[in-house]
């Protein structure tokens, strides 16, 4: 089962990047689990390659905090390019896949608490809101 919050580690985003690539991905499935977020295949496996998946892009101005990266197959990543999350996931169901919206849902709330927290991350802000809300109403609703 998916942990829904980040390890206890320094606040500071300059932590982050002082973590190794293997080190930041064996956080990142701790977790997440060891499933794509977009298409739910197994990863980390000798034929499947896992990557670190910013939730918002960088080009987009998402940070590289751990707060931002969800673990993918690195086929999943390479075609979502620079697509929002909520876009790529009606793409992925357009075509017959199940995405995990539940985990990007809680990624962008961690991601959203990691930016009040930290401050700054003025592009980035109105992005994950706009993730949040759009992914929100897709979903549906108890009675």
């Amino acid at each position: 089962m998916a942990r829904e919050s980040a390890p206890d580690r320094d606040a500071d985003s300059s932590s982050d990047r002082s973590l190794s690539r293997s080190a930041r991905m064996r956080l990142i499935l701790e977790r997440d689990g060891t499933r794509c977020v977009w298409c739910r295949r197994e990863i980390d496996t000798e034929r499947v390659a896992s990557t670190t998946e910013h939730l918002v892009p960088r080009i987009k101005g998402g940070p590289s905090w751990f707060e931002n990266e969800m673990a993918a197959c690195a086929r999943c990543n390479r075609e979502r390019g620079h697509r929002t999350p909520a876009d790529w996931i009606d793409e992925l169901e357009r075509r017959g896949l199940e995405p995990d919206r539940d985990a990007v849902l809680r990624a962008l709330r961690l991601l959203q608490q990691a930016i009040a927290e930290r401050g700054g991350q003025r592009r980035a802000r109105p992005y994950v809101v706009s993730q949040l809300r759009r992914l929100e109403r897709g979903r549906p609703q108890p009675y």
